[in-house]
């Protein structure tokens, strides 16, 4: 039987269930994963409870609440506030979602918020995306071309244009990454969902002149091919996307190209 010697100081304990609001009748309860580094503790999971009658209706309302009326330390990423910029990714209910658009309908009972599974915390529900965000330069995400430039901009038919939807809306969110078994147990060698999902919207784009430069780059058993298909990335997209199915793409680049 396998067992896992988790560290010491990785095993949530039961954290601190903070006053009700004084007055208020519709209240809603959330368990949200606290840590600090700089105390040398266990994280744990503090219990508060939010007055909905004075709360939007988005998770990130509700910890904002929090943050504004409880609890002034609560540490965590946001900005846009829609759906945009991927800050407030974060583990909400078992699933890698979006705070900002993750309606507290959807979910029944007490809410459970964690930072996004098997990543480093910097504190609370700030994950370190340092890694993930290396992992995305390495693809070179920008336009390479041989070709001298044109004097205004490269040219692109609709059609190729087309070939670009689905791909160009990823946020680098991580909830997909974050979702992949493949990449938490390879995530220092494999790409992940997010990385390869952008490396093929420049394998797609009619204008880049590095197809070539770009497949020797992923052709690694690692890089690309941990990838076993387990949807779990297209299932925690926010924003709909498919990276499970470019990464096939990909594989069926690097097989045309040898036939």
């Amino acid at each position: 039987m396998v067992e896992f010697a988790l560290p010491k100081n990785s095993r949530p304990t039961a954290g601190k269930s903070w006053p009700k609001p004084e007055g208020a009748r519709n209240l809603r309860e959330f368990r949200v994963y606290r840590w600090n580094p700089e105390d040398g503790q266990n994280p744990r999971v503090d219990s508060y409870f939010v007055n909905m009658d004075d709360c939007g209706p988005m998770v990130l309302d509700a910890i904002l609440w929090i943050k504004s009326n409880i609890d002034p330390t609560l540490t965590f990423r946001r900005s846009c506030r829609e759906g945009i910029c991927g800050s407030c990714a974060m583990n909400i209910d078992g699933t890698n979602t979006l705070a900002c658009t993750k309606d507290l309908t959807s979910i029944s009972g007490a809410v459970s918020i964690y930072p996004l599974p098997h990543m480093k915390v910097v504190k609370d529900l700030v994950p370190d995306l340092t890694g993930f965000y290396a992992q995305h330069a390495s693809i070179e995400p920008w336009l390479k071309t041989d070709t001298p430039s044109p004097e205004k901009e490269w040219g692109q038919s609709p059609e190729d244009r087309t070939k670009l939807d689905g791909l160009y809306e990823c946020i680098l969110c991580a909830c997909c990454s974050t979702s992949c078994p493949s990449y938490w147990w390879n995530g220092d060698r494999y790409l992940g969902p997010a990385a390869l999902l952008q490396a093929y919207r420049w394998l797609s784009d009619s204008r880049d002149e590095s197809t070539g430069e770009r497949l020797d780059f992923l052709e690694d058993p690692f890089r690309l091919y941990r990838c076993h298909t387990i949807m779990n990335c297209a299932k925690a997209c926010p924003k709909g996307l498919n990276p499970a199915k470019a990464i096939a793409q990909i594989k069926n680049m690097m097989v045309a190209r040898q036939a």
